[in-house]
């Protein structure tokens, strides 16, 4: 195998890049604190109303889950994929101890972002703490290096889930484990992807992928990979999602779809995990 550093990173898709660059979605207030994930609802009282501080809780929770049944603890090496605006792995950094964080988005104005966002971080702790700009399907780092990969909401993005799982395989240390969390169909019946772009834009206009989960956990056992475990979260996502989307768009909307999908089961939630063979 090559050098990882040496693996150029392939194309974006349009749609991700206007996503993720011009548009700047992190900018949206629904998305606040920087993260951008649905969030993890579990601890938060939906029986109230919502303010920001709930709103940016439920993001971290969701790191903190992943991260939680990715075993991270002091003195491991993790690569975030998908890193965003590195929020995730100043939360792991903070609470986990990890000897290295390395965050890797395929989008140089997220990096740009996250350098500038982090930069007090960085300059503290150089040798804990990197962003590096990396395709899933084609990470630019070497064989081995991470006790841990993580990515939390942007395998709905990446274009090749074989490539991804592959590449996985390769970066984790024998022993290492690896843990996802998207939203997937719930299987594979015909007309699942047309199902969801009448409901929800993002599968319209090509942003999200529609594919069952068992894509995933079949592309990490075809690359080698073994416990592969899978854990639906939609309870503790979509309601708490949907209350606080009602916030700014009506019911009917678009957005609001993601919580019709779950209840008519064309979508859910998930947290996939897996190990590279010690």
């Amino acid at each position: 195998m090559a050098n990882g550093a040496e693996r150029a990173c392939p194309a974006m898709r349009p749609v991700v890049q206007e996503t993720y660059g011009p548009a700047d979605l992190s900018r949206d207030p629904i998305f606040a604190g920087g993260f951008i994930n649905f969030g993890y609802w579990q601890a938060i009282d939906l029986d109230r109303p919502l303010g920001e501080a709930d709103r940016i809780r439920s993001q971290e929770d969701l790191y903190r889950h992943v991260m939680d049944v990715a075993g991270l603890r002091k003195d491991r090496k993790v690569l975030e994929v998908g890193c965003g605006l590195g929020m995730g792995c100043a939360v792991a950094l903070r609470e986990y101890g990890p000897a290295a964080v390395t965050g890797m988005d395929i989008h140089p104005e997220q990096l740009q972002r996250a350098r500038g966002a982090h930069a007090d971080l960085l300059r503290a702790e150089p040798e804990r703490l990197r962003f590096v700009q990396g395709a899933a399907e084609r990470m630019p780092v070497e064989d081995g290096e991470f006790d841990a990969v993580i990515s939390v909401e942007a395998a709905q993005h990446f274009p090749d889930l074989g490539a991804f799982a592959a590449e996985t395989s390769r970066v984790l240390r024998p022993g290492g484990r690896v843990a996802v969390a998207s939203f997937f169909t719930v299987d594979d019946a015909p007309g699942r992807p047309e199902e969801l772009a009448r409901l929800l834009d993002t599968y319209a206009n090509g942003l999200d992928i529609a594919r069952p989960v068992k894509a995933l956990t079949d592309a990490f056992t075809e690359r080698g990979l073994t416990n592969v475990r899978v854990e639906a979260i939609g309870p503790h996502v979509w309601p708490g999602w949907d209350l606080w989307l009602g916030q700014k768009w009506a019911p009917g909307t678009w957005p609001r779809n993601f919580l019709r999908a779950y209840e008519q089961r064309l979508l859910d939630y998930y947290v996939v995990t897996a190990s590279r063979p010690a």
